[in-house]
């Protein structure tokens, strides 16, 4: 049995999967990762400058223009094979799949899996930079155009809805996500370079809680060393292959 498909038989007998997504996920599908965004014009600006608090206050408008380009390419990608063999297996066995994922862009909800866990936030999503000084808690549509745009009444500023460097993850996302990872019967790892904490750590989580680990990368990972499985491969390559029950 090869391990392709000794992953397709855990998969069709699981009773719980859970999936952890990253960078690698969204790449076939044209998005760069957030390292390969730091490109062109944007090459010689620390990666801190346009993803902090301290970064955005300091520049909001440059910041502003740098996600307003991340957006529009979010914006421009289509699913790719492996996001819609994810999203297919999930309404081939309800209550079954559970996608959590490292990425902002919204190609698991596009390809069909809308209920996914978002650990980074949602860069399409903006927010308040801060709490209304005057306790108005003003809707998002109450902002006046500007780079970035500004509150009406307060000129509270806008800002992406993504978790910045020194910011905590939403504590919903991660606890859904551990609770997924210590419940399931077989976690995917799909795409990520298991360097980012704490979603590095479900790997470890669902190993020592039973489940078998199946890492889906082309190239090696700092969190290999906890999978049962290594599949060397892209999503859209690797995903159909070991989703597909037919």
């Amino acid at each position: 049995m090869t391990d392709v498909e000794a992953v397709r038989a855990q998969l069709a007998q699981a009773r719980r999967v859970c999936v952890l997504t990253g960078a690698g996920m969204s790449a076939e599908s044209g998005i760069p990762t957030f390292r390969d965004a730091m490109s062109g014009l944007w090459s010689r600006f620390d990666p801190a400058q346009l993803a902090s608090e301290e970064g955005f206050r300091a520049d909001p408008a440059r910041v502003w223009a740098w996600y307003a380009e991340r957006k529009q390419g979010v914006r421009d990608a289509q699913p790719n094979a492996g996001h819609v063999a994810l999203a297919d297996y999930g309404r081939r066995r309800p209550g079954v799949l559970t996608i959590v994922t490292q990425n902002v862009d919204d190609l698991h909800q596009r390809a069909g899996w809308p209920q996914t866990v978002r650990l980074h936030g949602d860069i399409l999503a903006d927010r308040w930079l801060e709490a209304c000084p005057r306790g108005l808690g003003c809707a998002i549509t109450h902002a006046q155009p500007g780079e970035p745009p500004a509150c009406a009444d307060c000129g509270n500023l806008l800002r992406p809805g993504v978790v910045w460097f020194g910011e905590m993850l939403p504590e919903d996302a991660i606890d859904a996500a551990e609770r997924a990872a210590r419940d399931c019967d077989v976690l995917l790892v799909v795409g990520t370079s298991g360097a980012v904490w704490p979603a590095a750590g479900l790997a470890r989580v669902a190993r020592r809680a039973g489940a078998k680990v199946v890492i889906v990368n082309p190239q090696a990972s700092e969190i290999d060393g906890e999978a049962h499985w290594l599949l060397r491969g892209t999503a859209a390559e690797v995903l159909p292959r070991v989703l597909d029950e037919g």
